[in-house]
């Protein structure tokens, strides 16, 4: 496997590094990401690619099914939550966009279980998302339970950025705009939360 990578790094240091040294030369002095973004571990949906982003424009943190656990400041070790106080009280992000996918294995497992080899930290991570899932699946047919409990995860992430106080200030003084999306693999659409039950194409 190393050998893929090694193959693709030499890819970038023949076909990109030339032009874009005087870039990261400048990015070695300092980061200034416009965005922050929860996006999930998913192999296939990766950030930088969906929007053609240039190093340094995201502050990307990943997780399984792009989850935000409530503020929760107990001296407890908090990857996401270390994030978002990095990204927004120290880079200074205009935005946080929750970007979930088609086909997620976490939202996956918050419907129908987690496997059994899953169960050391998979399971309690994605317990946090089962009320809203269960709630989903009671209120909705069968085939569209699924795309809409995706939708729905990303609201709640929306949701518990807000019970962070640095991140409400922001938001509620117009200096920090939060921002709810849902990528399609299949097809490599967009779509947005907004006002209306189920997400909507991004314009």
């Amino acid at each position: 496997m190393i050998t893929k990578l090694t193959q693709g790094y030499r890819r970038f240091r023949e076909d990109r590094w030339p032009s874009e040294k005087a870039e990261y030369e400048l990015l070695a002095k300092g980061q200034k990401p416009h965005t922050l973004i929860v996006a999930c571990s998913d192999s296939r949906a990766d950030p930088a690619l969906i929007f053609d982003t240039a190093p340094g424009e995201l502050f990307v943190v990943r997780n399984v099914a792009n989850l935000v656990p409530p503020y929760q400041p107990d001296g407890k070790l908090h990857g996401v939550s270390a994030a978002l106080e990095f990204g927004v009280n120290v880079l200074g992000v205009k935005q946080i966009v929750v970007m979930g996918h088609a086909g997620c294995g976490g939202v996956n497992a918050m419907i129908k279980g987690t496997p059994d080899n899953c169960r050391d930290f998979v399971l309690p991570w994605v317990e946090q998302g089962v009320p809203t899932v269960r709630r989903v699946c009671e209120e909705w047919p069968a085939d569209q339970a699924e795309r809409v409990a995706e939708e729905a995860i990303v609201r709640l992430s929306l949701d518990n950025l807000r019970t962070f106080p640095w991140i409400a200030d922001k938001e509620a003084r117009g200096d920090l705009q939060l921002v709810g999306l849902h990528f399609g693999i299949a097809d490599g659409k967009l779509t947005r939360a907004g006002d209306a039950p189920r997400f909507e194409p991004l314009e």
